[in-house]
């Protein structure tokens, strides 16, 4: 008998039944890790969807906002309702009956995000935001064409009257109350125009500007300037989300979805 014959002859019956079971297995085990994966992926992905919606819904914004909520596995956090770390970054947040001014850019990061007892709400145990406000529209609202100062913190507003003259004022940007941007008239230079004109000007730099749609909590902290408009830093603990409606002078509303769990 050939050699190779009767070590075939020798080989137990089954052995290669049982080896092609051994990589069915393994395959199977090598896929699990990559299949969790595309789960956390996928729910993750839809979580990011709804809470985008939800902050839109809240806002006003003509489109979703960008949501990342950081952190892996995901799924972890969303089987303890609560997550860790979110980030939103939305644009042209408009004004509303207490503000004159939109928002043109916000970005906001917040930590241990999870929905409240009220099921219309959500907090977060801490956030960080910067909100942007353009010269374009705040010249819009104030009736004065507005650019940066000669300093940090400081714009410069222009004014042609026909026939009168023209009009030049010097303003520092302050903050009064807790999302409220006030400006501090520095000087006015003008060419001889009536003394009506100019206090008309100075009543209009009397005008304050709250960040509206803001959540509750959030506390103004900085104010810069640069070439294009002016940017708050704003920061706060315990913040609230309404889910349900929109707020008067801060405070986002989300829907459901802005939330622990309720965003996935």
């Amino acid at each position: 008998m050939p050699h190779g014959t009767a070590q075939s002859a020798r080989r137990p019956r089954g052995t290669g039944r049982i080896r092609r079971r051994y990589r069915v297995l393994i395959g199977v085990v090598a896929a699990l890790p990559l299949a969790a994966l595309g789960t956390d992926y996928g729910v993750r992905a839809y979580s990011e969807a709804q809470t985008a919606h939800a902050f839109q819904k809240a806002t006003g914004t003509a489109t979703a906002p960008k949501v990342h909520i950081r952190g892996f596995p995901f799924l972890t956090q969303a089987a303890r309702g609560t997550l860790d770390q979110v980030d939103v970054s939305a644009e042209q947040i408009p004004a509303g009956t207490d503000s004159p001014v939109p928002i043109s850019r916000l970005e906001a990061h917040m930590t241990h995000l999870r929905r409240s007892s009220d099921a219309d709400s959500a907090q977060a145990g801490s956030a960080e935001a910067t909100a942007f406000v353009s010269y374009e529209d705040l010249s819009t609202t104030l009736g004065l064409d507005v650019r940066a100062g000669s300093a940090p913190g400081r714009i410069t507003a222009s004014l042609s009257v026909p026939i009168a003259g023209n009009i030049a004022v010097n303003a520092q940007v302050t903050k009064d109350g807790p999302t409220t941007i006030a400006f501090k008239v520095l000087g006015i230079s003008s060419d001889q125009l009536p003394q009506s004109v100019l206090d008309s000007v100075s009543r209009t730099f009397e005008q304050k500007i709250p960040l509206q749609n803001l959540p509750h909590g959030m506390t103004l902290r900085s104010i810069s300037t640069d070439s294009s408009g002016i940017g708050v830093t704003l920061s706060g603990h315990d913040v609230t989300f309404k889910t349900s409606e929109k707020s008067g002078t801060s405070g986002t509303a989300t829907d459901s979805g802005a939330s622990g769990t309720s965003a996935t």
